[in-house]
């Protein structure tokens, strides 16, 4: 018996419209769904795992596979800390028949269903507003001031791409957020 390949569940947002949350809400709530786990060249961390948290490399390997075109899509945050999604982790996942959720950032998102078309749903989600967002990061207290500037602006220019996105999620009140995807994430699985 031939296995049915797997889908893609590609989830982008700006920082602070609660992706991070819905994913792992559906991760919780949805049986037969793998998170997509990422390639890192930066060092790894107390309590992380290879292969479980992060694939983590070295920079030289990752712009190894760079130059080979073997990461669906990558980028470098920090000055020589790369992160990207291997397309033979992801391929090997699909094969196995496994439905793969991804947290990504917006361009990265593109990218991806770009290169799946329609065995993916690019998912946006979108906060109420700009003054969301800046309120949710400063409770976060995760970053400085500046930063969170930094993030704002990189909130407006992301929100250009939403109309790109298969589906538009508003998070305006969490729980209709998550009962909405949870709804249409189920379906477009079982189509």
């Amino acid at each position: 018996m031939q296995i049915k390949p797997g889908k893609l569940l590609i989830f982008s947002a700006p920082s602070g419209s609660g992706k991070t949350t819905i994913v792992k809400y559906l991760l919780d709530n949805l049986t037969g769904l793998t998170f997509s786990v990422s390639a890192t060249s930066r060092s790894m961390r107390v309590g992380e795992e290879n292969g479980k948290d992060y694939f983590f490399i070295s920079r030289e390997e990752f712009r190894t596979k760079i130059s080979k075109n073997e990461f669906l899509e990558w980028e470098e945050v920090y000055n020589g800390s790369y992160y990207g999604t291997l397309k033979c982790e992801v391929d090997l996942l699909l094969q196995q028949g496994k439905h793969i959720l991804f947290d990504v950032d917006v361009l990265g998102g593109l990218n991806i269903k770009q290169h799946y078309q329609d065995q993916a749903l690019a998912v946006f989600v979108m906060a109420p507003s700009i003054d969301t967002l800046r309120k949710r990061l400063c409770i976060r207290s995760t970053d400085s001031d500046e930063n969170i500037q930094k993030r704002i602006e990189k909130a407006e220019f992301e929100m250009t791409f939403a109309h790109k996105f298969d589906f538009i999620l508003h998070n305006d009140d969490l729980v209709t957020a998550q009962n909405e995807i949870k709804y249409i994430v189920q379906h477009f699985i079982n189509t």
